[in-house]
């Protein structure tokens, strides 16, 4: 590794840190390139990426196909904005609905923006179909949540770094523990008109509700006239071994909320997907998004469509995560590891505080190659791509074993 090399990564972490807000506290690796599960910085070395950009990767950096959709849409237009129709837009939202096996799609572009579209829309819902009086609207959320960081938002979460500081908040929402079946049932009443719930918690540190849990919100919002929204924008996709998490239960949800990896990892994308007695509640100018269901989206997301119904994805992130979770088991019981969660190609692993934060455990792996992301003090999660291969896999393993011994 040359001196100018690392001259030059340090001089773009300084500029990055003099001229962009401080919202983000990146590990000191600056990416150049990247294809599959590999990334290259500016130095020319290589990483494993175990993070998968919170599963907006799970095909890969760069798939061919996904390169290949979106350059050939590339060459054709890109944006029209919702004022007029364009060629793709039409089987964007088919297949789509298809997909979820529902009827209609509300097309955004980040996954908070379709969080937001959710909540909008079973706030009308609620006013049209079920007779809630006006502005008396309530939305049972869980703790622990994490569904983006719009002022809506954070005014239903119980992570200070994410709300404190920017009241006041909006009102209308019920927080109950995550995975208590009997707290839910009580907070559910008649001014009720959803649910919003992650399948598995993601930012939590990736944490699996118990059994029979997502079968109980789905009979509470039914008996009482409410609708169970699953926000599937890191859960679904793929990552769990399902195309949905909430199929591990055998759950259709009222509303999907998808992001992530729905842009393939090439251009964000996002949607609201139901019936058409939910989204046939909005009217033009109801809302609205310049970029949403845009032509180079579109084409990109029907590729990503395409190859999930191969159930090629699904496959390999069960099997992977068969072992992923094998291997890290054994771990657990020796004095590193505390506990393991998760289901499919992801995982959080609580580490024993005596090896450091999570942020010091994760910056000793970028020195072995290995890119992770910390959560909630001493939680490692890994999420890979899909693509990643066993051997890649029992590489970025023995790394950590290798951290957790020294």
């Amino acid at each position: 590794m040359s001196e100018e090399s690392v001259d030059g990564a340090a001089a773009l972490i300084a500029a990055t840190e003099a001229h962009s807000a401080r919202n983000y506290h990146p590990l000191p690796v600056v990416v150049a390139s990247a294809e599959g599960s590999t990334l290259v910085d500016v130095e020319g070395r290589r990483y494993l990426d175990l993070l998968a950009g919170y599963s907006a990767l799970n095909f890969g950096h760069r798939h061919p196909r996904l390169i290949a959709a979106a350059k050939e849409q590339m060459d054709r237009v890109t944006l029209t904005s919702r004022a007029f129709h364009h060629d793709r837009f039409a089987a964007f939202c088919s297949e789509l609905a298809r997909l979820c096996g529902m009827e209609m799609v509300l097309p955004m572009n980040t996954g908070a923006e379709a969080v937001e579209t959710a909540i909008k829309t079973a706030r009308r819902w609620g006013y049209q179909a079920k007779g809630v009086p006006n502005d008396q609207a309530r939305i049972v959320v869980a703790g622990g949540n994490f569904h983006g960081r719009t002022t809506t938002v954070v005014s239903f979460s119980d992570d200070p770094d994410a709300r404190d500081g920017f009241g006041p908040y909006t009102p209308g929402f019920d927080v109950v523990p995550f995975g208590d079946e009997a707290a839910l049932e009580a907070a559910v009443d008649d001014r009720t008109v959803a649910v919003l719930l992650e399948p598995i918690q993601g930012e939590a540190g990736v944490l699996v509700p118990p059994a029979g849990y997502l079968a109980a919100v789905r009979r509470i919002t039914a008996e009482r006239g409410a609708l169970f929204i699953a926000d599937e924008i890191q859960s679904g996709l793929g990552r769990t071994g399902r195309t949905f998490a909430c199929e591990h239960e055998g759950v259709v949800p009222d509303m999907y909320v998808l992001g992530k990896a729905l842009g393939g990892g090439v251009v964000p994308v996002s949607a609201v997907v139901s019936s058409r007695a939910v989204l046939g509640v909005l009217s033009p100018g109801s809302h609205g998004s310049t970029f949403g269901g845009n032509p180079l989206a579109c084409a990109v997301a029907l590729e990503v469509i395409a190859m999930l119904r191969s159930g090629e994805y699904q496959q390999r992130a069960t099997e992977l995560g068969t072992h992923v979770h094998h291997e890290l088991s054994t771990l657990v019981g020796g004095g590193s590891v505390t506990a393991v969660r998760g289901r499919g190609l992801w995982a959080g692993v609580d580490v024993a505080p005596r090896f450091g934060t999570g942020r010091q455990v994760a910056e000793r792996l970028m020195q072995r190659g290995v890119l992770v992301k910390d959560t909630h003090g001493s939680t490692i999660r890994i999420a890979p791509p899909l693509v990643i291969e066993k051997d890649e896999l029992d590489e970025a393993l023995e790394q950590f074993r290798a951290v957790l011994s020294a």
